[in-house]
């Protein structure tokens, strides 16, 4: 057992479902490293912690780590892969075997947690629709509103044509079957407040819940943020970041357009966008025809966490272009480190920021708004100063080891636990171990 292990809960097991991929390469399994130290946090209030996640046999990509190589961090913790069947003619095949394996797992299990979010492949769905059927009680997990990003995808100039067509015959299928989950969840974990005002009314218990993986430690300090203020109040010039994928659901091209206006109003800046992804070309053809490539930088997928965050704490603004409802870490990510978010408006982005006002928000595709607010903030650096100092404040309450103990509690405080006995025999899968 681990030595963090909450001894008066250990015999009380968890069943997950977690969307994130795994790798299987030369056969051995490869997991993100944000995946780790979220088990390892459940691993604290239950044990064990069964997580059921997609898998297939490619290359692992950046950020993702050998099992074997976190094996401390996960005490306690049983990996169950499944099928990535993300195709009809996939999910079609891998739907029945995959299906006992899940209805064996749920009756072992004492609490049950899914998160969803798809439609073909979406085994978190699979296995709630699975639970209720088998009357017990789950709760359901999301994090953004998949049917609204599915049917904004259809729009996608950049995508190609068959994206632009599943996400049209998607959607509306893929709103109905979220609905029809959340609706049977005997209590809603719903990421951010734009998941939680979109499906609050379809659920009869729900939750604003967080997932973030920073720790307290990570946070900026006092001393850290009088430097950076001193630095904000005298340096120049303005350093504006971005950290994370280079998608377009992420506004790519209006970040670049914000920087575009910035050049021509003659303000001095240096960006940069930390991560990676398929609009990545587009964006470093969209610097050269800007002249903005001496002045942003684009180093892709940075897998060093303390360079990232290091990276946060050195930029006077957060600037985001967010264009789906999602709940993105990297703007609590950013108040943690004592740098205001200025960006697009949202119900996640503005929750965030309401306790102290640490942010600034402009309509969705106001990219002349989003410029006009740096060249006010550049311009009076007293106020960008005063800014960093609410935004820290914002971001003091989130911790990884608080929101994992919150949500917890609501499984622990809301959820009836399995009476009975535990039925004996092996997983879906045989454990990770077995190197089945």
């Amino acid at each position: 057992m681990s030595p963090h292990r909450d001894k008066q809960n250990s015999q009380a097991s968890l069943l997950l479902y977690a969307p994130v991929p795994l790798y299987r390469l030369d056969g051995q399994l490869h997991i993100e490293i944000q995946a780790v130290n979220g088990l390892r946090l459940w691993a604290r209030h239950f044990d064990p912690v069964t997580v059921m996640m997609p898998c297939c046999r490619d290359t692992p990509p950046k950020g993702w780590v050998p099992v074997t190589s976190h094996l401390q961090d996960l005490v306690g913790v049983e990996i169950e892969p499944v099928p990535m069947a993300y195709r009809p003619d996939q999910f079609a095949r891998a739907l029945v075997p995959t299906l006992g394996r899940i209805k064996r797992a749920i009756a072992k299990a004492d609490y049950l947690s899914f998160a969803i979010g798809g439609l073909f492949g979406d085994w978190g769905a699979v296995s709630s629709l699975a639970a209720h059927r088998m009357r017990r009680p789950f709760a359901a997990w999301t994090d953004r509103v998949e049917a609204e990003v599915m049917r904004q995808s259809q729009f996608d100039r950049q995508g190609n044509w068959r994206s632009r067509l599943r996400a049209r015959l998607y959607h509306r299928p893929m709103a109905l079957l979220e609905r029809m989950v959340i609706h049977r969840a005997d209590l809603g974990l719903l990421h951010g407040a734009e998941t939680y005002l979109r499906y609050r009314d379809y659920c009869r218990n729900p939750h604003l819940v967080h997932d973030i993986h920073i720790s307290e430690r990570d946070h900026i300090d006092a001393a850290g943020l009088a430097r950076k203020i001193e630095c904000a109040r005298f340096g120049k010039p303005l350093r504006l970041v971005y950290a994370g994928r280079a998608v377009s659901m992420k506004g790519p091209a209006d970040w670049i357009q914000v920087l575009e206006r910035l050049q021509r109003l003659g303000v001095d800046f240096r960006a940069t966008w930390l991560g990676d992804g398929e609009a990545m070309p587009g964006m470093q053809d969209q610097l050269c025809q800007a002249g903005l490539t001496d002045r942003v930088g684009l180093p892709g997928f940075v897998e060093d966490r303390h360079q990232v965050l290091k990276e946060l704490r050195r930029a006077d603004l957060f600037l985001f272009c967010h264009k789906t409802p999602e709940s993105p870490r990297c703007l609590i990510e950013a108040l943690t480190s004592g740098t205001p978010i200025l960006g697009y408006e949202g119900a996640y982005a503005r929750d965030v920021i309401s306790a102290h006002g640490g942010g600034i928000l402009v309509a969705r595709g106001d990219t002349e708004a989003l410029a006009k607010q740096i060249v006010r903030l550049d311009a009076d650096r007293g106020a960008l100063a005063d800014l960093m100092a609410l935004a820290r404040a914002d971001g003091a309450p989130f911790t990884d080891t608080r929101v994992f103990a919150h949500r917890a509690q609501l499984l622990k405080r809301h959820l009836p636990e399995k009476m009975g006995q535990n039925i004996k025999g092996q997983g879906m899968l045989g454990r990770w171990q077995t190197g089945r």
